[in-house]
Formats: structure tokens, C-alpha cells, sequence
């Protein structure tokens, strides 16, 4: 059960209208990494969650804050959008500044939403439930959380660059501020699974890789650059972070199979020639009719 405060978790109103930041503002509302990406989320990993208790209040908690900041991203593209000139005429009339910030507006905000927010980003790309990830796996899931954070939270902070008005920085310096708490939340949480004794790495840790393996390949670094820069990494020697193996360093990688022979291709489909594939098109238009 869900229930709605009227009151926003911080405030969001801009010192004046600016159509063109609202629509750079809808990526970090619609956006693949933005606020309605991470609200759902969390959520759909906390009802996904079979181990009731800590872990599942967790997801669920912030997939209730993160909705809060969706509310607040939407009013403040709305308050953005209130009173901003209806053509880059009328805008040019009062200031050429005024013009020229109108000028990179979604004429969308307008026409579809009536002066409000969008569910897409700043392109106008629909937001889209693919955007989102609930394996079942916490140690999977709160570790792309820590990059969801961290993806959200540089755009937040590329954002702020680029408006000079005081009341939307506010806003954003509350959601950088949120995002920092969360980065370090989701990777408390990857430690606090592995002190549980729930998980480790690599995912899943129950499923080991094979004995014949993980000699040569489960902890082997392979390096197809040139140089050997690389094998300065500390990927390239010493423990493994899972301490289970000892990395290794292998400057020439070989092959481990022979160059694969294919069998001729069906004629009905590859034309006279069943080593050729330009004619699959044709080939199959006739094959079928």
C-alpha cells in the first residue's frame, strides 16, 4: 500500500521560466539512467525479493524516496515551462537571450503535455521499462545499483553547469546530495551481503566455475593491445578481489580451437553459390512465393 505526502521531499521552483533547460532536465527524469529508471528499479527488486527483512525495506525504501524526486524533477520541468514564450518570435521580442535559450525547447512539453513534464528524455526518446533490471540476485542487482547512482548523479552534476538559476540548482544540489548517500547505501549493502554470508563474487557464487578452468581461464588476464601497458593493472597480477584465485598476465593470447570450417550453405537460400550470402534476399523472396 502507497501513500501520497502533498508536500514535495525538497522544493523545486525555479527563479523563471527556461524551456530549454526543462527539456535537458526530462534526462534526469526519463532518461536510461534517470529518476524513473531507479524509483522502478528498486522497486521491482524489493517485490521480487523472497528474503523478507532488512534487505527488501531497503529496496523498497528508496524506490518510495526515488519516486519523490520524480515528483519533484516533474514539478520543476512544469514550473519551468510556466510562462516561457510560446514561439522563439515572441521570446526574440522580449530578449534575444531569452530567444536563444527558447530556441532549444521540446515544442513536445507543449503540444503533448500541455506545459508539463514528459515520461522521455532529453531527446524525446520514450522512457522505456527495458531501462530497468530486477535479476533476483542482490548481489547483482545492488551492484548495477552503485552504477545507476553514479550514472545519475553525473548527469545531476553536468546539469548544474549548465543553468545559472538558483532555485534549480538548489534542487539539484539535493539530489546530488541523495545521490551520494546512495552510492555509498547500495555498496554497504554489497559488503553488508557478504558479512550475511548471502553472496560473494563472482555472480553467482553458487555455481563454481569448472577445476579445469579456473587455472587458466576464471583469473587469466588477456591482453590483445600492442604494448603492455596493461600489466601494470592490479587486474593483471596478484589476489583476485573474491579471493579465490591469483590473477595472471598473458600478453599473447592463443587460440584454443582450431579456424571453424563451415558446411556449404543450403542452396534454396544462399543461391548458386552456397558460399556467398548477397543473394539470401532475392533467394528467399523466390523461395517462398
Amino acid at each position: 500500500m502507497f501513500t501520497h505526502m502533498k508536500g514535495l521531499q525538497f522544493e523545486a521552483k525555479p527563479d523563471g521560466p527556461d524551456a530549454a533547460f526543462a527539456r535537458r532536465l526530462q534526462e534526469v527524469l526519463g532518461g536510461k539512467w534517470g529518476e524513473m529508471t531507479v524509483a522502478n528499479q528498486y522497486l521491482f527488486q524489493g517485490w521480487n525479493c523472497r528474503l523478507p527483512g532488512k534487505y527488501k525495506d531497503l529496496l523498497l525504501d528508496v524506490g518510495t524516496e526515488e519516486m519523490g524526486h520524480v515528483e519533484m524533477i516533474a514539478t520543476m520541468i512544469t514550473r519551468l515551462l510556466e510562462n516561457a514564450p510560446l514561439s522563439l518570435d515572441e521570446a526574440a521580442e522580449e530578449n534575444p537571450m531569452v530567444g536563444a535559450i527558447y530556441g532549444g525547447s521540446n515544442p513536445a512539453h507543449l503540444i503533448h503535455a500541455g506545459g508539463g513534464a514528459l515520461a522521455v528524455d532529453s531527446a524525446g526518446v520514450p522512457w522505456n521499462g527495458n531501462f530497468i533490471t530486477a535479476s533476483g540476485n542482490l548481489m547483482a542487482d545492488f551492484q548495477l545499483n552503485v552504477t545507476a547512482e553514479a550514472q545519475g548523479r553525473l548527469q545531476v552534476a553536468r546539469l548544474f553547469h549548465m543553468t545559472d538559476d538558483p532555485g534549480v540548482k538548489q534542487m539539484l544540489r539535493f539530489l546530488l546530495a541523495r545521490d551520494t548517500m546512495h552510492q555509498n547505501m547500495w555498496m554497504a549493502a554489497v559488503e553488508q551481503l557478504k558479512e550475511d554470508g548471502l553472496e560473494e563474487m563472482p555472480v553467482p557464487d553458487a555455481f563454481p566455475d569448472s577445476p579445469g578452468f579456473t587455472a587458466e581461464f576464471s583469473y587469466t588476464y588477456l591482453d590483445f593491445s600492442p604494448g603492455r601497458d596493461a600489466a601494470e593493472g592490479r587486474w593483471a597480477s596478484g589476489p583476485a578481489p573474491d579471493g579465490k584465485g591469483e590473477f595472471r598476465y598473458e600478453h599473447s593470447p592463443r587460440p584454443h580451437a582450431p579456424e571453424p570450417v563451415l558446411a556449404p550453405g543450403d542452396p534454396r537460400l544462399y543461391g548458386t553459390n552456397p558460399g556467398m550470402a548477397g543473394t539470401v534476399a532475392t533467394t528467399v523472396a523466390s523461395t517462398f512465393t
